[in-house]
């Protein structure tokens, strides 16, 4: 390779990866525990989906009690079905009848008009209050949290940063692998794990990075598309859709734009959900309902769409959609989710199904899962060998002084990550009403907090062992937790099939094993390379791993 490729490859892998680790080691960890979003919530909540069946859902009592409450003459209601079944959230619209709107806007509002459902215990609750560990982690994933930040820039600050990260991450990925590429089946198969530290996050940082080479760069496209997809989009309903982006949306399936002119005819008898629901279960057997629109509730009007995907074994790609007439009893518009996927829906499906690992069940969560962590890996050891690179006598104080501490708070917050997560859930676990002020509470305090301590301490060794032992300890304390606050213990969570609350614990108890191996690792190490003192001329340690 000539000289000047590899140092234009150096300088952009480098320096692209060192402005963007922190915040990319944020993404992959609490992307990787997003796999398991709705494993997470069962835990919490101590209700596995798998012991309650989706036929069990009683729409029609959900739809008769918020009847009673607001009164649905009218209204546009949306049922968004999580992929548990046991949770929807549902959203009314305003009446397009004229005489409730004048009886809705004399009376108070006594409800919200968005929120979620559990079909389980049949009770709503607010977005606040039925927010949970595994919501948190997913939304922290793509940095919406930071979304409240008050910079108005005309979209949300933390999308945009999660856009502009996952952007920054594709010419690292691709600059590094034509860095390594001369070497690559050598580097590869060059891994000393038992050599002196500085050898070892060089050869995990190469060989990681080209294990995990596809799965990084599957994930830097599929973020950039699902975060910034707003700036792709806006261009084309402007020109395309006269500025209509909700037409735009709506062709592209991702809401049911379609309107109904109101007539005022009110249906006779009890407004049902469920016969509608149970015909598209017998007409698509192999497929998962995911949102329910009704139009102009009780009037003659009236239309009732349902939207279904396919299981994964039996269609990756597609997307059913079936419009029921109640005033006629007839079906409107028919497409099946098996055998029928337009160019959009293999897209979608393409980008989705990669990105969220939905596709093979708990064999592909765990392995993308396990990837996820070894792209934190790959991060942390680029941290390190960047800071070796430039501790050096011929690099001024100033600018060694800089990079240390640099590198210092980068650790400080990536590594504190582990025992803050191991913490929050143990302590939603200890408080049953945890709900959106707790968990950020006690989440983002700890974690700023524990970031602080080491900060201040300036030794990057010590933090790394001490995260992973405290990580560690509190991971194996959590299925242990469980199991006395609840009686749900692994063994009953696996005999009872309650997989969804079993693996949570068991994922939890690896965790800790893991992080104390590690942990014992990096102490006997320390042990085996302390040195009697020697005279001045030799040269110090490297203050990356003092």
């Amino acid at each position: 390779m000539k000289i000047r490729n590899y140092n234009i490859y150096f300088n952009t892998h480098t320096i692209s990866g060192i402005i963007i680790c922190a915040i990319l080691y944020v993404i992959f960890f609490a992307g990787s525990f997003s796999f398991f979003k709705d494993e997470i919530s069962a835990w919490q909540k101590n209700r596995s989906a798998y012991t309650h069946p989706a036929a069990a859902n009683d729409y029609d009592f959900l739809l008769d009690s918020l009847h009673t409450a607001h009164n649905l003459m009218g209204r546009d209601l949306t049922f968004y079905i999580q992929d548990n079944d046991v949770q929807a959230y549902v959203n009314m619209g305003a009446s397009q009848d004229t005489t409730v709107k004048k009886k809705a806007a004399a009376q108070p509002p006594r409800n919200n008009t968005y929120f979620q459902y559990d079909f389980q215990r049949k009770q709503p609750a607010s977005y606040a209050e039925s927010y949970d560990m595994g919501e948190f982690l997913y939304r922290l994933h793509f940095l919406a949290q930071l979304n409240q930040v008050p910079i108005r820039i005309g979209t949300p600050f933390g999308y945009l940063v999660a856009g502009i990260v996952s952007f920054l991450f594709l010419f690292a990925l691709i600059t590094g692998l034509l860095l390594h590429w001369d070497k690559i089946v050598s580097n590869f198969f060059t891994f000393r794990p038992w050599n002196k530290w500085k050898t070892v996050w060089t050869d995990m940082h190469t060989a990681l990075g080209v294990i995990g080479f596809p799965f990084q760069l599957m994930y830097a496209v599929t973020g950039v598309v699902l975060i910034i997809n707003t700036v792709l989009i806006l261009p084309f309903s402007k020109f395309l859709y006269d500025g209509d982006s909700q037409k735009l949306y709506t062709e592209l399936g991702y809401n049911d734009g379609t309107t109904y002119e109101y007539r005022y005819q009110p249906l006779p008898g009890r407004i049902a959900l469920n016969p509608y629901l149970k015909q598209v279960a017998d007409r698509w057997p192999d497929s998962h309902l995911s949102r329910i629109y009704v139009k102009n509730y009780g009037d003659e009007s009236m239309h009732i769409a349902i939207e279904a995907t396919p299981n994964f074994s039996s269609n990756f790609a597609g997307v059913g959609k079936i419009v029921f007439h109640p005033a006629t009893q007839s079906i409107v518009y028919e497409k099946s989710p098996v055998g029928s996927a337009s160019y959009v829906d293999h897209v979608k499906a393409l980008v989705y199904r990669l990105h969220f690992g939905d596709f093979g069940g708990y064999p592909v969560k765990v392995t993308f899962f396990v990837l996820g962590i070894m792209g934190c890996l790959v991060i942390i050891s680029g941290i390190l060998i960047w800071l070796v690179a430039r501790d050096k006598k011929n690099i001024p104080a100033h600018k060694r002084k800089f990079n240390f501490w640099a590198a210092n708070v980068f650790l400080a917050i990536c590594l504190t990550m582990l025992p803050v997560t191991a913490l929050t859930f143990i302590a939603i676990k200890l408080h049953p009403a945890a709900d959106q002020a707790f968990i950020y509470r006690v989440y983002f305090y700890s974690w700023l907090a524990l970031s602080v301590v080491y900060v201040a301490r300036r030794n990057l060794r010590v933090t790394n062992r001490e995260t992973l032992l405290v990580g560690g300890l509190l991971a194996l304390c959590i299925p242990v937790v469980n199991g006395v606050v609840t009686g749900n213990w692994l063994w009953n969570a696996q005999r009872t099939g309650a997989m969804d609350i079993f693996l949570v614990d068991f994922l939890w108890l690896a965790i800790g094993v893991v992080s104390l191996i590690a942990c014992y690792r990096i102490r006997l190490d320390g042990k085996n390379t302390e040195k009697p003192k020697q005279k001045a001329t030799v040269e110090r340690e490297p203050v990356a791993f003092r």
